[in-house]
């Protein structure tokens, strides 16, 4: 025989029939001439095999051995249908049959050619009842367009293997995990289909994934599922959002949608109150029980609430002594409150631990908003946030977040990343305060207040970063260049109208400055470099800093005192007024708190506050017998200023007289006092 698809039949396929398993059929190397004559099957051949060997006969007797060395290449060449290659085919279809692993061979359509005994086990059913049903069906391939499309390029032949995992129904009831792979069989238009159960790697996976996501300690989940469900939380209430304005489910005033789903989220983020000192004091074990138990009132709250209202919370453990509580479909700000409160109740309570009774308290930043156009990481900002508000309140509290609270916040961290660069770029101005003669009138000096021209928030008043620039230190180089630049002015002045007399210049410094700098060399630098007399300039430093003086600070302010400047205490009557000092410091002035001369209003029906008069008054007589004059700041009425001049305040500063200006009003003042006394 030829060995050609021309040639008669092999008896032993002859009598077992035609071959209907797909391997068997496409490792005959030719074809028989039932199936030339059937052109339903001529049908199913790729045009490869059309064109290919299995159509023609080899010409070249070279071709012809070629090709049997390549099907048997160990043993002599046989024509097609011998005796060991239908050993072969049984054997491969014996294997195909009792293997393991569940296979069925498809064709191009994707209907089941052959299955064997293990697919049909696992589908509970026969192997013959699997023929010409769609493979898809079977596994469940055509339940999502990804995996159906995947499916369908292996089938054309444009992929070479596809894999996905399945979840299937075992027969005896139970759910198993399957692992589908569809590849193409070589030299064949048709495509195996193997099925693996996984169910043991899938289940050993999820134990990990549990470990992996769970605290050891409370058995919470930790920091990492948190955030998973937080995101997955955020994520799905957006969609919803969006769905539910398209079909109008969503009602934007009662904020709620037809299925229950509101489209909020809420967050308790707590800690506890002084956990270090348990570990410190009992150990890291009680500490481990105490966090446990802590875990467990706190699923019981949250188990509570969750069953009163819609919906589950998560409680997890974030780290150390932090936890959280996520309230998904948040009812609105009172439920997160009850939720706080029911909290802090239930940690009140003392736990017994291992013959110990602790009591432990919590403080619990509090935070509930829409879900839409929220993130993670914004969440627990202002969850953080919140938290340290109430740990700064006196902890053992919760606190809810507050976004007028937040921007205040927002805008003090702004300045503070900008507020060097600053100082480098001078951003700052100076403005003048005259400080009047009680007696007369006459300005005798001014107090230089600093200004921060800001590009983002306009023009800040000292009071809005002279705090952030001492915590930071950027209060030397700030409190260099107002010194340099008042000294500047007030001389400039003195050169401008040399016929008046000349106007001192009072300069706040900060205590750090003194500590931080050598403010002697600064400011003899400054006097040397501009021009100005020492009795010219004042250096005001408040009650507090100056009463506390001692060592370097001390020696500072004598120094500057022996080189001709004046020291002024600011805001006296409100520090430790420590009247033993006054006779010990090279003090020359005292100022007044502005809280002391509010209380002389006579005006406006306000009645003046009789203590106030008296200290006022033995505080200047008191500053008058140690030779030091006074000043009386916040003055915004006559009758104030009526007052303090019977009493012998020396000068006073306030809105009665001028508001800070910009140097050019004070020169207008020093040219109209002259032309007065003209």
């Amino acid at each position: 025989m030829s060995g050609t698809s021309e040639g008669p039949r092999p008896a032993a396929v002859a009598a077992a029939g035609t071959v209907r398993h797909p391997i068997t059929e496409r490792h005959t190397l030719g074809r028989t001439s039932a199936e030339q004559q059937n052109p339903r099957e001529q049908e199913r051949h790729s045009p490869r095999e059309q064109d290919g060997l299995h159509e023609q006969e080899p010409q070249d007797p070279r071709e012809s051995q070629d090709l049997r060395d390549r099907c048997e290449p160990t043993a002599a060449p046989e024509p097609p249908g011998s005796e060991s290659e239908l050993r072969a085919l049984r054997d491969f279809h014996a294997a195909f049959q009792v293997a393991q692993l569940a296979m069925a061979v498809i064709d191009h359509e994707g209907a089941v050619i052959s299955a064997n005994d293990a697919l049909a086990a696992l589908l509970g059913t026969e192997p013959a009842a699997l023929c010409h049903q769609p493979a898809a069906d079977l596994v469940d391939l055509a339940s999502d367009s990804r995996t159906w499309h995947s499916y369908r390029q292996v089938l054309d032949n444009r992929r070479s293997r596809f894999r996905c995992t399945r979840r299937l129904k075992h027969p005896d009831g139970r759910t198993l995990w399957a692992e589908v792979t569809v590849a193409p069989v070589p030299e064949s238009g048709n495509v195996l289909l193997s099925i693996a159960d996984i169910s043991d790697r899938r289940e050993l996976q999820a134990r990990l994934r549990h470990l992996q996501m769970h605290d050891s300690v409370t058995r919470l989940p930790n920091r990492t599922l948190f955030f998973e469900r937080l995101a997955s939380a955020l994520e799905a209430s957006t969609c919803d959002v969006g769905i539910g304005a398209v079909a109008g489910a969503y009602d934007p005033a009662r904020r709620s949608y037809s299925d229950g789903r509101t489209g909020r989220i809420g967050l308790c983020y707590l800690d506890l109150d002084g956990f270090k000192a348990v570990n410190d004091t009992l150990g890291h074990r009680i500490g481990d029980r105490l966090l446990a138990a802590v875990a467990g009132r706190l699923t019981e709250c949250a188990d509570h609430d969750g069953y009163t209202r819609s919906g589950g919370h998560l409680v997890a453990r974030l780290g150390g002594d932090e936890f959280a509580i996520l309230v998904e479909d948040s009812t609105g700000t009172e439920q997160l409150a009850d939720l706080a409160r029911s909290v802090l109740v239930a940690l009140q309570r003392p736990f017994d631990l291992a013959g110990q009774r602790l009591s432990v308290s919590a403080s619990i930043g509090v935070v509930e908003r829409a879900a839409e156009g929220t993130t993670p990481t914004g969440l627990m900002q202002a969850a953080d946030t919140t938290l340290y508000w109430a740990k700064a309140d006196g902890k053992a509290r919760w606190t809810l977040f507050d976004p007028e609270r937040n921007a205040h916040r927002m805008t003090r961290q702004a300045l503070t990343s900008t507020l060097r660069p600053a100082v480098e770029r001078e951003e700052f101005v100076l403005q003048y305060q005259p400080l009047v003669g009680m007696a007369d009138g006459i300005v005798r000096g001014v107090e230089a207040l600093v200004r921060w021209n800001h590009p983002q928030f306009g023009t800040l008043a000292p009071n809005r970063f002279i705090g952030i620039a001492e915590e930071d230190g950027s209060i030397v180089q700030l409190g260099r260049w107002v010194l340099r630049t008042a000294c500047r002015q007030a001389r400039r002045w003195q050169l401008d109208h040399p016929d008046t007399a000349p106007l001192f210049v009072s300069v706040n410094v900060a205590v750090r400055q003194v500590w931080d700098s050598d403010l002697v060399t600064d400011v003899a630098e400054i006097l040397g470099e501009t021009g100005l007399a020492p009795k010219l300039l004042q250096l005001e430093l408040t009650e507090s800093a100056v009463m506390g003086s001692a060592g370097r600070p001390l020696q500072a302010l004598q120094a500057l005192s022996d080189m001709g400047v004046r020291i002024a205490i600011d805001d006296f009557g409100t520090g430790y007024s420590n009247l033993a000092y006054l006779s010990r410091l090279p003090v020359s002035v005292l100022k007044l708190d502005g809280s002391f001369v509010r209380g002389f209003r006579y005006d406006e029906g306000v009645h003046p506050s009789p203590a106030d008069e008296t200290i006022v008054e033995a505080l200047v007589q008191l500053a008058h017998r140690l030779g030091l004059t006074v000043t009386a700041e916040c003055v915004e009425t006559s009758g104030q200023a009526a007052r303090l001049q019977r009493i012998g305040c020396d000068t006073g500063q306030g809105w009665l007289f001028s508001r800070p200006v910009a140097p050019e009003r004070i020169a207008e003042m020093i040219v109209a006092v002259a032309a007065n006394h003209a």
